[in-house]
């Protein structure tokens, strides 16, 4: 359980919308200086606040949580002290490293992110805006609801759709497109929405991804019904990264259809990236590439460290030469 100064953070964390995973100590195997129980946060940056074992212990800590983020799933996570030619046995639910500078005995971690809920932008005062917002908020989503006028989409939007029955349409949806916003979505009819797409000051691959008509082909009618066909794409995006059934056409990459710029097909959403990963020269150990791992530039080349045992002794072998930082 999370407690005082930890406490506080997370709380300003959540406050301030920004992702972080609670790391919680399930078993700790003698000897070891950390108890069942002990908990620490882990920021998107991979600092780490609080104490679940030492700085090596730390470094399989960062890296599995940075993962957790991206999946938003999460994880135990077993540490075995030891570099043992054989592979660490699988567990169900669980990802076991060994550690080969842990210096105490084995670890479980519980690894479980937490990220802020998703923002969907509407814009426009229409029955299909109000209807949107209000079957956005049942489900989760953190909601803005604005005139065009007042509309400014942001980078970390999950969604911006515009139903304000072409009032101001194009700045907010060029805006959207230009900030890499996910969805962009267009509630209009497919003539009307093929207009406005070719209206848009962009490139033509930025034109490509407005959704217009906005929502998956379900037959909607009423401005419930086309509500819940555009949260069904919306979801849907977010869950695999891709078109589905009843919603645009997509091209595959480098297909003709894809080179050949056609208008009105949005480019497949790209995957989430992964946590780049750097090998500790000394040890092998995988570690996370972040700006709170432990690193040494040698040479005009970056090493990143488990601990400062490696990194020490890396140094040391280096020290001759001047560039060593």
């Amino acid at each position: 359980m999370i407690r005082g100064e930890l406490s506080q953070q997370v709380e300003e964390l959540t406050a301030q919308r920004a992702p972080f995973v609670q790391a919680t100590v399930v078993r700790a195997q003698n000897p070891t200086s950390v108890r069942p129980g002990d908990t620490a946060i882990v920021r998107r940056d991979g600092t780490i606040d609080g104490f679940v074992g030492g700085t090596c212990a730390e470094t399989s800590v960062r890296l599995h949580a940075l993962r957790a983020l991206e999946t938003d799933e999460p994880v135990l996570l077993r540490i075995l002290p030891g570099d043992g030619l054989e592979a660490p046995a699988t567990v169900e639910g669980a990802v076991t490293v060994r550690n080969p500078c842990l210096s105490g005995g084995a670890l479980e971690i519980f690894l479980e992110p937490h990220l802020p809920a998703a923002t969907i932008r509407v814009v426009g005062s229409s029955p299909i805006a109000l209807a949107l917002a209000e079957l956005s908020d049942r489900l989760g989503f953190v909601v803005e609801l604005n005139a065009a006028e007042d509309s400014d989409p942001s980078a970390d939007d999950a969604a911006v759709v515009v139903a304000s029955h072409g009032h101001d349409e194009e700045p907010v949806l060029t805006a959207a497109l230009q900030r890499a916003v996910p969805y962009v979505g267009l509630v209009a009819s497919r003539v009307r929405g093929d207009a406005v797409r070719e209206s848009l000051d962009l490139p033509a691959k930025l034109r490509r991804r407005l959704r217009t008509p906005a929502g998956l082909d379900i037959g909607a009618e009423t401005p419930e019904e086309i509500a819940l066909a555009i949260l069904a794409e919306i979801v849907a995006l977010r869950r695999t990264g891709e078109a589905v059934a009843g919603g645009p056409p997509v091209a595959a990459p480098g297909s003709e259809e894809d080179a050949a710029d056609v208008e009105g097909r949005p480019d497949p959403t790209p995957a989430a990236p992964t946590v780049a990963v750097a090998i500790d020269p000394v040890c092998g150990m995988e570690v996370a590439i972040s700006p709170a791992s432990l690193r040494l530039d040698l040479d005009g080349e970056r090493h990143y460290f488990c601990g400062e045992g490696c990194h020490d002794k890396f140094a040391a072998e280096h020290a001759s030469d001047a560039t060593v930082r």
